[in-house]
């Protein structure tokens, strides 16, 4: 039996579950994704938004090998963007080691979550990154 209590995203646009995955606001004029919440569409200026699933598998468009950072963040870490269907996320390539041998350009990832750790509530906070498909 587990310790957790519950499960909480640690950004409001991972929904957890049986299969986890990201989700977007669409802007219903020229089709824009975003993240974070809008009052408008920073590309056509319209109003009105959609929320959209965005596919768990990717394409590895940019990255770079994070050698320093602040205290408490261990290094080295791959920061990157990929390509998940036309939408471009922000993450970390996890579950590999950091190098150029292990991530390369053009590479096929997938989401995947971890645990951040656990409250003395049982709360767990789950944050998500890509790994090698």
């Amino acid at each position: 039996m587990s310790d957790v209590a519950q499960q909480v995203p640690l950004v409001n646009y991972l929904v957890l579950g049986e299969t986890p995955h990201l989700v977007a606001h669409e802007c219903t004029s020229c089709g824009a994704r975003f993240f974070d919440r809008r009052n408008a569409c920073a590309s056509c200026f319209a109003t009105e938004f959609r929320t959209v699933d965005i596919p768990n598998e990717g394409e590895l468009r940019a990255f770079t090998i994070v050698s320093q950072a602040g205290p408490g963040i261990k290094v080295p870490f791959v920061a990157a963007v990929v390509d998940c269907g036309g939408t471009s996320v922000r993450g970390n390539i996890i579950n590999t080691e950091p190098d150029p041998e292990h991530v390369t350009l053009g590479m096929a990832v997938r989401l995947a979550t971890y645990s951040m750790g656990a409250d003395d509530n049982g709360t767990e906070a789950v944050g998500f990154g890509y790994e090698p498909a």
